[in-house]
């Protein structure tokens, strides 16, 4: 589909963190932009103030007008979270509308640009908003596409129109990073997860194999080492690894923690960049900023920008997001949805937090993924020292007999730990000697941050330590 011929653009769950990018991209091109989402909430709300035209209900009446008239200059954006019977969705279907993907859009975007496509189960956000950062500032500068709100520019967009480079987050869920065209490729991770697409992980590994499969010849794959892919024979690839230990292509060398701040040297195949410095906590977040600093280094961008901007990167909305920290109370919002993102968000607290008790909050995010991952959210659970789990959160499904939060919680065993309504929750935080809380999940427990945080302020203080 030509875009540039498109006036109109119409976005069915514009409030979504991949869609709101896009509506973002073209109303900055000076398109016309509006949009249907199922809540108002800040990022919707946002838009709103951008110049974004969004309802809250499901009805084809309240479509603007203007978008209804010429079928061939509109084009519908819709996200496989939508139900297939959104009666706006079928509306535009039934019509004769160009109606596509969210990732389809994005893979047309992708075919304008070099771009440099950040893939893997866990951590893509956070590299591909490192990459995007360390671009962004240096005089290669870049676009990019976002999977979270970077504080540094409270956006998850970035437009520069002087750079072909184009970042952007590979979504493996419903296959959507198939669609892309990508020019470089970074993998972090395949660990099991949307099992209610794939069906089992043999399926998930095809499809990441299948992405890798998509560069195009000798351009260069980046993969976090131990990860079993099928690199394709034929491309003549530029292969590299990395790691947080020894043993890759690139590495962090002399590791250590000054002033609450990670300091490393980076290894590279052909040097060592001494005294790097990272603000953001967590350990997984220095191997994270070794995979964009691998990627930059491999753009042959300059090495005093390198240094100056990871140092400067802030980090992102939800990403071991510290909203409170006064005396001796620490509060932290993570959108860790994943067994295995809940033990890095778990492991990077005891290392900033010494000897703190810590009380997690866990929202379960979808259905099938409690059922199939009980066990394994159990275990990572029970490495907190006391747990509440909140009801789930459905998203795109439809409940499962017998699947609630329950099921996770007769799996915990070391830990204490209960089940209790969002409702309930700030009644049951004002019980508590709170020492480190975290709230974890991918649905809407955002919307507890601020209660939380007025609680605290209740009880602790305005004053910032």
């Amino acid at each position: 589909m030509n875009l540039e011929r498109i006036n109109r653009v119409y976005l069915i769950g514009v409030g979504g963190i991949g869609m709101s990018a896009l509506a973002r991209y073209f109303n900055g091109l000076g398109k016309e932009v509006a949009g249907y989402d199922r809540v108002s909430k800040p990022l919707t709300q946002q838009l709103e103030k951008e110049g974004v035209i969004i309802h809250y209900e499901d009805e084809p009446g309240l479509i603007p007008s203007a978008f209804t008239q010429n079928k061939k200059r509109t084009l519908i954006i819709y996200t496989p979270a939508v139900s297939k019977d959104h009666s706006e969705l079928n509306f535009f279907r039934e019509n004769g509308y160009a109606v596509l993907k969210r990732s389809e859009v994005l893979g047309e975007i992708s075919k304008t640009k070099t771009c440099l496509a950040v893939a893997g189960t866990h951590g893509k956000t956070t590299v591909s908003s490192m990459l995007a950062h360390l671009l962004n500032n240096s005089s290669l500068g870049c676009n990019a596409f976002l999977g979270g709100i970077v504080k540094n520019y409270d956006s998850n967009l970035i437009v520069n129109k002087k750079s072909n480079l184009m970042v952007v987050e590979a979504d493996e869920f419903d296959r959507s990073f198939l669609n892309l065209s990508p020019n470089m490729a970074l993998i972090t991770s395949i660990d099991a997860d949307h099992l209610d697409i794939y069906n089992d992980k043999a399926t998930l590994q095809q499809a990441f194999d299948e992405f890798a499969s998509k560069l195009p010849q000798n351009s260069t794959l980046v993969y976090h080492k131990g990860l079993a892919l099928e690199i394709p024979e034929d491309k003549n690839l530029q292969t590299y690894t990395y790691s947080l230990k020894a043993g890759a292509d690139f590495y962090a060398a002399n590791l250590e923690i000054t002033d609450s701040k990670y300091r490393f040297d980076l290894v590279t195949p052909r040097e060592t960049l001494k005294n790097f410095t990272l603000s953001i906590p967590g350990l997984v977040n220095v191997e994270n900023a070794v995979a964009a600093l691998a990627m930059a280094y491999l753009q042959k961008m300059d090495k005093e920008s390198l240094f100056k901007n990871l140092s400067g990167f802030q980090g992102i909305q939800r990403r071991f997001d510290v909203q409170f920290n006064r005396k001796g109370v620490v509060y932290i919002d993570d959108y860790a949805h994943h067994p295995r993102e809940i033990s890095y968000t778990v492991q990077s607290v005891r290392d900033f937090y010494p000897g703190k008790k810590i009380l997690g909050v866990f929202q379960p995010h979808l259905y099938s993924r409690t059922r199939d991952f009980a066990g394994e959210f159990a275990e990572s659970l029970e490495e907190l020292d006391e747990v509440i789990l909140l009801d789930i959160y459905p998203a795109r499904e439809e409940p499962i007999e017998g699947v609630t939060s329950g099921i996770i919680l007769e799996k915990i065993e070391k830990t204490p730990a209960t089940v209790c309504s969002k409702s309930d929750l700030p009644d049951m935080l004002r019980k508590k000697d709170i020492e480190v809380l975290i709230t974890m999940g991918a649905g809407d427990i955002d919307r507890m941050v601020k209660p939380i945080n007025d609680q605290l302020k209740e009880r602790y203080g305005e004053e910032e330590e």
